[in-house]
């Protein structure tokens, strides 16, 4: 009896459903009702196509490809400043080398003292207890 009202009450829930569609054509195609409606509406006789304005943004320039045989040779200058950079790079990275040694270093002592703390305390308290039950 429950899988017969059970099945009734989702049939008709179905059916409520599908009553809900007001179109009588099927070839009808459904539209959303969105802000675009009125939008596409209000532009349907523009047939001019968008221009840019030169008094609120210049047009862009053309893009010119450049060829690779009209790139000058880098003077002495230019190589004399690319070398220095690379050299400031080097010891740059040298120093953060350096610095990440020592940070490493530290740890590993700061790790071996806390391990030195530990064992002295585990010490102590073996020593109490000792002492405690003599």
């Amino acid at each position: 009896m429950k899988t017969v009202l059970k099945t009734a009450f989702a049939l008709t829930g179905a059916l409520a459903l599908a009553a809900c569609g007001s179109s009588d054509d099927a070839s009808e195609e459904a539209i959303a009702d969105t802000v675009e409606i009125p939008a596409d509406e209000a532009m349907e006789g523009v047939t001019a196509e968008p221009v840019v304005d030169e008094n609120v943004a210049p047009a862009p320039a053309p893009v010119v490809e450049e060829d690779e045989a009209s790139d000058p040779e880098p003077t002495a200058a230019d190589v004399a400043s690319a070398e220095t950079a690379g050299e400031a790079a080097a010891a740059a990275a040298a120093d953060v080398a350096a610095i990440a040694a020592g940070a490493a270093a530290a740890t590993e002592n700061a790790a071996d003292d806390g391990a030195d703390a530990m064992e002295d305390a585990v010490d102590a308290g073996e020593d109490a207890v000792n002492e405690a039950t003599e």
